[in-house]
C-alpha cells in the first residue's frame, strides 16, 4: 500500500499505477464477529461504538468482473458505522451472511463514503479505469432484483473505512474536482440521501416556496437538506442543539433557526408519553418565523422527534424519513396523520440518477461539503463515539491513505 499511496500522491500515470503489485493486506477498520456476543445484556445506550471498532490488517479479497480495487484516499463516519460497532439494532454479520462468499467473512470492514482512485478494474468494467479519481455511491443495487438495494459497507464487506476497498463500478461517481480527498470522502452518503429526500419525487418532491422542516440541520443529512432546500427556492426552518450550531446553520444561508435545547423542547413526559403542548409550542414557533406551517419534514432523529413532526405537518403536508438516530420504534398520534391527510414517506439512500444529480451539483460548487473535524484512520474508533454522543456539527471525515488534509484539489 505505501507504494500505491507513494504514486498516487506523486501523480503516477495511469500505466504506472496498474504495474504497481497489489497488496496481500491492508489496514481496515473493522468489526470483528467474536464480539458480537459481548454485547449481550448490554443497553444499546451503554454500548461504547469505540470498543467495537478495530484497525486490523485485512487480507485482499477477490475482485469479480463488475467491480474495481479502490485505493481509499478518505472517507468519512455515517451512524451506519455506530449500528455496525455495537451490533444495534442488529449485528451486521447476518446480512453478509446471506450475501455469502465473499463476503461472508469473520470481520467486517465497514464504511459507507470514500473517496480514491481506482487502481485495478474488472474484466466487466467498461466505464471507469486504472487512474480515474472517484467517490462513491453508497446504494449497492441488487443485481437479481432491481427493487432491492445494500448500504455499502454497512450490508456488505470491504467499505470505505480502509486503506483499499472493494466497490462495483455501478457506484462510482466522478471526484469533484475543486474538493479535497477528505471533503470529497464526506458528500456522498448524506448529499444523496438528502437529494433523494428533498428534491426527488421519490421523496418530497420540494417545491418553490415551500417551508421545509430540517431537523439536525447542520450535522449530515440535515446540512445538506437544508442547502438543496435553499437552492431550489424553499424556506428551511432548521433545529439545532446549540449556538455554535446556529451560527452554522446561518452561515449556511438559513434564515429561520431553532435551538431546541436552548429553546428547552421535551417532547416526551417519559419513557411512554408524549407532550403535546410541547408539539403545539414548536408548531406555534415555525409559525413565528416562518408564517405557516412547514409543507415539508425533514426528518432522521425517529423516536425522539416523530410525533412532533407529524404534528407540526401543514394539512396535506410531508414528512419524509430517512434514519432513526435517536430509536426506531416510532410513537405518533395517527389522527394528525389520517385526518389531516399528510404522508409519511420512507427515504432509503438514493438511485443512481439521483446520486449522479446530487454528485453534479456539488461538482458546480452549488452544493458545498459540510466537514468539521477529520481524524487520522487509526482514531476511527474515537470519531465514531463522538458521533453517537452527538459532539459534531457536521460531517466527520477519517484520512485513509492521504497522510494529511488538503490534499486531492485538481482545479
Amino acid at each position: 500500500m505505501e507504494a500505491i499511496r507513494a504514486a498516487i500522491l506523486q501523480g503516477a500515470p495511469p500505466a504506472e499505477i496498474a504495474n504497481l503489485p497489489l497488496p496481500e493486506a491492508y489496514r481496515a477498520v473493522v468489526v470483528r464477529k467474536g464480539d458480537v456476543e459481548a454485547w449481550a445484556g448490554v443497553p444499546a445506550a451503554d454500548r461504547d461504538p469505540a470498543k467495537g471498532l478495530h484497525i486490523d490488517e485485512a487480507p485482499l479479497p477477490p475482485l469479480a468482473a463488475d467491480e474495481v480495487y479502490l485505493a481509499v484516499m478518505a472517507s468519512s463516519l455515517n451512524y451506519t458505522t455506530v449500528w455496525s460497532a455495537i451490533s444495534h439494532p442488529v449485528p451486521t454479520f447476518g446480512f453478509l451472511r446471506r450475501l455469502g462468499e465473499p463476503h461472508d467473512r469473520p470481520y467486517h470492514q465497514v464504511g459507507s463514503d470514500a473517496a480514491g482512485v481506482v487502481i485495478r478494474a474488472g474484466a466487466g468494467v467498461r466505464r471507469w479505469k486504472v487512474g480515474d479519481r472517484v467517490v462513491v455511491n453508497p446504494n449497492q443495487v441488487d443485481a437479481e432484483d432491481p427493487s432491492a438495494a445494500r448500504v455499502w459497507g454497512y450490508e456488505t464487506n470491504f467499505g470505505g473505512l480502509a486503506e483499499l476497498a472493494v466497490v462495483r463500478a455501478s457506484q462510482l461517481m466522478p471526484k469533484p474536482a475543486h474538493l479535497t480527498w477528505e471533503e470529497a470522502a464526506s458528500v456522498s452518503l448524506c448529499a444523496s440521501t438528502a437529494y433523494r429526500m428533498v428534491v426527488s419525487r421519490n421523496g418530497a418532491g420540494m417545491k418553490q416556496g415551500d417551508i421545509v422542516l430540517v431537523w439536525g440541520a447542520t450535522g449530515g443529512v440535515g446540512g445538506f437538506a437544508t442547502q438543496f432546500v435553499l437552492n431550489g427556492g424553499g424556506r428551511p426552518v432548521g433545529v439545532v442543539s446549540s449556538p455554535e450550531r446556529a451560527a452554522r446553520l446561518r452561515e449556511l444561508g438559513c434564515e429561520h433557526v431553532i435551538d431546541r435545547v436552548a429553546e428547552g423542547y421535551r417532547f416526551w413526559r417519559d419513557e411512554h408519553n408524549q407532550d403535546e403542548s410541547e408539539w403545539r409550542r414548536l408548531g406555534a414557533r415555525i409559525r413565528e418565523l416562518a408564517g405557516a406551517d412547514p409543507d415539508i419534514v425533514v426528518e432522521h432523529p425517529g423516536r425522539e422527534t416523530m410525533g412532533a413532526s407529524v404534528y407540526v405537518t401543514r394539512r396535506g403536508g410531508t414528512i419524509v424519513t430517512c434514519a432513526a438516530t435517536s430509536g426506531y420504534l416510532l410513537q405518533i398520534d395517527n389522527r394528525h396523520l389520517w385526518m389531516r391527510q399528510k404522508r409519511l414517506v420512507g427515504s432509503n439512500l438514493a438511485d443512481p440518477v439521483e446520486a449522479n444529480a446530487a454528485n453534479d451539483l456539488i461538482g458546480r460548487g452549488v452544493i458545498r461539503p459540510t466537514l468539521s473535524t477529520v481524524y487520522p484512520l487509526d482514531r476511527t474508533p474515537e470519531a465514531a463515539r463522538d458521533m453517537r454522543d452527538n459532539r459534531h456539527a457536521g460531517k466527520l471525515g477519517v484520512l485513509c491513505l492521504a497522510p494529511r488534509a488538503g490534499l486531492g484539489v485538481e482545479a
